[in-house]
């Protein structure tokens, strides 16, 4: 089972890199971990959520720790798309300058954050599509954006399961 769930987070990084990205730009980077890497981004999700007294860091380390996989997604680096929108707060593209926050940096371009999560729902529907459980998490991504495991100011992860109950959604 472990060999096809690998499969499928291959297929969902696949997908992710087929989304479509504002200006046809790829600032988008993935990567999966599993084997040792998952107990090892567990226990540290744990440590993390008592350090910084942050309510169920441990929940979700559970979680990952009984997955066969987890996909991150970052956003490799906060390049503004040049429309001096406004969206992130800033006016003008030119002096958005992202500074490091508690978990991740900001402000980021809004439109490639929506990079991000386009790519996100793409390669969370492809799990979906076959039947791999998954969840896209928050606190997955501040850990092991904070141990190095995939860079960039911005990070989520999603662990991915095949089990005879949905482990993300049927919690005790």
């Amino acid at each position: 089972m472990d060999e096809a769930v690998l499969l499928v987070t291959k297929l969902m990084s696949l997908a992710a890199r087929t989304a479509p990205k504002c200006m046809g730009q790829d600032y988008v980077e993935t990567k999966i971990i599993a084997g040792e890497e998952i107990e090892r981004l567990a226990a540290e999700m744990v440590s993390y959520g008592q350090k910084a007294k942050k309510a169920n860091f441990d929940r979700d380390a559970e979680n990952v720790r009984r997955s066969q996989a987890v996909f991150l997604i970052a956003l490799r680096k906060n390049m503004p798309v040049g429309l001096n929108c406004g969206a992130c707060g800033i006016n003008e593209c030119g002096y958005l300058i992202s500074e490091e926050g508690n978990e991740f940096e900001g402000p980021l371009c809004a439109w490639r954050v929506l990079d991000v999560g386009i790519a996100l729902g793409s390669a969370v529907k492809v799990a979906s599509a076959l039947n791999v459980d998954n969840r896209v998490m928050y606190r997955v991504g501040v850990v092991a954006r904070k141990m190095g495991l995939i860079k960039g100011p911005l990070v989520v992860g999603v662990p991915v399961s095949a089990y005879s109950k949905n482990i993300y959604f049927d919690r005790g």
